[in-house]
């Protein structure tokens, strides 16, 4: 099991989620984020005191899958995600040792797999 963490600008989520969508990708988790990766920054004077303006708007998606759905998922959100600009985000890939499903008390493969 895998927990994948991605970090995409806000305008691409609905483009992600249609490709998590076709990709049957089911069970995320979407946050509104602040970061900075390699975007310019923009500097201001504020009182006399020279402030970077660094933070950007961007969207986290956790999602955890087993193992057969890591590669379509990380797919999915490369071609979905990406303009070619920079600033498109990154994704990571983290173990995952233990799941369970709260209502059900079902772990791991059971607890990751869509309820039908």
């Amino acid at each position: 099991m895998k927990l994948i963490k991605a970090i995409i600008r806000a305008e691409q989520l609905n483009p992600v989620l249609k490709a998590l969508f076709q990709a049957e990708v089911r069970g995320l988790t979407v946050t509104h984020v602040q970061g900075h990766g390699g975007e310019t920054e923009s500097v201001e004077t504020y009182r006399g005191t020279t402030v970077k303006m660094e933070l950007t708007d961007k969207v986290m998606l956790d999602i955890g899958v087993t193992e057969p759905f890591v590669d379509a998922t990380v797919e999915a959100l490369m071609e979905a995600a990406r303009t070619g600009e920079v600033g498109d985000g990154k994704i990571f890939v983290l173990p995952v040792e233990k799941v369970y499903r709260i209502r059900t008390g079902e772990e791991d493969y059971a607890a990751v797999t869509p309820v039908a």
